[in-house]
């Protein structure tokens, strides 16, 4: 038969010309809870990366652009993740309705692009990394890492400030106590201590 993907004649369980399966099973259940497990595992999985960036942030990060990049998560996919689980927590307890009030800006530029914002943290978190890596591309520059290495470093702190925010806002939603306001504090001491971390350790 002919294998899909490289147009040649096959006649064994994989390609030869590029090791692909020749046939792959369905998606069912099993796939599914497989691919959850591969995610949550504790050994390069995103609860092993978590105790690692909250633990060592600069040392890991290091690690990851210079020796081994299977240890941890992918940066993108961590920020996203992360993103993803404040945004479910902060939609399920309806917390940022009270600190967020657009009102006056419902049809303005810039409140449109704070809509997006709440809606995209994944996302504004990326783009406001690629602006925070060109600055510290900028006044880092001494330490010969370039703009994409910055990104990724950025990536992984973001990420956990994400998830600091996360923690606070489930602790604001059982308790009832407004604990957002102190999220900032600690993320942002987070994020620049990471910085420091990965720069000056």
């Amino acid at each position: 038969m002919n294998f899909k993907n490289c147009s040649i004649e096959v006649n064994s369980s994989f390609c030869p010309n590029c090791g692909h399966p020749t046939s792959i099973k369905r998606i069912d259940g099993h796939y599914i809870i497989h691919e959850i497990e591969h995610v949550l595992h504790f050994e390069r999985g995103i609860l092993y990366t978590i105790r690692e960036l909250v633990t060592r942030p600069g040392q890991n990060i290091r690690n990851y652009l210079l020796e081994n990049r299977s240890r941890l998560v992918k940066p993108i996919i961590f920020i996203i993740v992360t993103s993803l689980i404040y945004t479910l927590i902060i939609r399920f307890f309806r917390i940022e309705d009270e600190y967020i009030n657009f009102e006056g800006l419902d049809k303005s530029a810039i409140g449109k692009i704070l809509k997006w914002i709440q809606a995209n943290y994944g996302y504004a978190s990326i783009l406001t990394g690629i602006f925070i890596a060109i600055w510290l591309k900028v006044f880092f520059k001494k330490y010969g890492y370039n703009f994409f290495e910055m990104l990724v470093m950025l990536c992984f702190a973001q990420g956990i400030s994400m998830l600091i925010f996360a923690v606070f806002a489930l602790g604001e939603g059982i308790l009832h106590f407004k604990l957002l306001n102190a999220a900032g504090i600690v993320g942002m001491i987070y994020l620049v201590w990471s910085i420091g971390n990965f720069f000056l350790s």
